[in-house]
Order: structure tokens, then C-alpha cells, then sequence
């Protein structure tokens, strides 16, 4: 039961590392890698390194951790499924880079899809809203 608690703990972890490194490190330091995100576009993409750098994190914990299964195993898995959920959400539901088409009547969903169009709306490093991915304030 610990087990699955800190997965589910490094999950939920991952909405306010996503968050903090959205708003402040891709909108900040490193726009010139997520600027690519936030122009048109097809295939590889300089962002797709964020996707890398923090698979490459998960993987590190869990082969730290999977001799014993301790801790470390279980917060890079939470990582993981993170991850998972992100990449389906983001790059195949909203912005379908890969064919799979999604419709929804579930309002959450609809609301997520909606903060993170408006957030693209935006195609500068400046002015940005809706960084997160399961939690956002009230869209407009």
C-alpha cells in the first residue's frame, strides 16, 4: 500500500514540476527549445527534449530502484504514468499528432482541451496563461 501511495504522491508531484518548468523554464530560459512548440510545425520538434530529459529522470529511478522495488522504482514509475497521461493528452488528443480521433461530452476533459488552446493562442514567450495539465483555474 506504501508502494502505490508514493506512486500515486509522485504523480500528483508531476502537475507542479510540469507547472513550474512550463511557466518558468520553457516561457523563460529555455523559450528558444519550447518556442517550436508554439509555432506551426510537423513531426520532431526542439521541445520534444523536455519529453526526453524527464523520461530519461524516470528511467534513472527506476533502474535505481527495481533490484528491491523500493521507493525510487515508485516515484519514477508516478513519472512515468505521468508522462503517459501527458503524451496522450497533449500530443495526441489536443494536438493530434498522430491520428486518433477524439470527441468528448466529459466536461473536465472539454475544459483542459479548452485552457490548453488558449494557451496556444499566445506565440510568444510573454503574456502566457494555462500551464498546467489536470489542474487549471476557470477558463475564460
Amino acid at each position: 500500500m506504501l508502494n502505490f501511495c508514493i506512486f500515486l504522491l509522485s504523480f500528483a508531484a508531476m502537475e507542479g514540476v510540469a507547472w513550474f518548468t512550463h511557466k518558468y523554464i520553457m516561457h523563460g530560459v529555455l523559450w528558444s527549445l519550447h518556442q517550436s512548440h508554439h509555432q506551426p510545425k510537423k513531426g520532431f520538434e526542439k521541445n520534444d527534449f523536455f519529453g526526453i530529459f524527464f523520461a530519461s529522470i524516470a528511467i534513472i529511478f527506476m533502474a535505481i530502484g527495481v533490484s528491491e522495488y523500493n521507493y525510487y522504482f515508485w516515484i519514477g514509475l508516478g513519472i512515468t504514468a505521468y508522462g503517459a497521461a501527458y503524451f496522450i493528452f497533449h500530443d495526441v488528443i489536443v494536438h493530434q499528432r498522430m491520428a486518433a480521433p477524439f470527441k468528448t461530452n466529459n466536461a473536465y476533459l472539454k475544459k483542459i482541451i479548452r485552457a490548453h488552446k488558449l494557451h496556444h493562442k499566445g506565440l510568444s514567450k510573454e503574456g502566457g496563461q494555462y500551464f498546467g495539465f489536470l489542474f487549471i483555474r476557470k477558463t475564460k
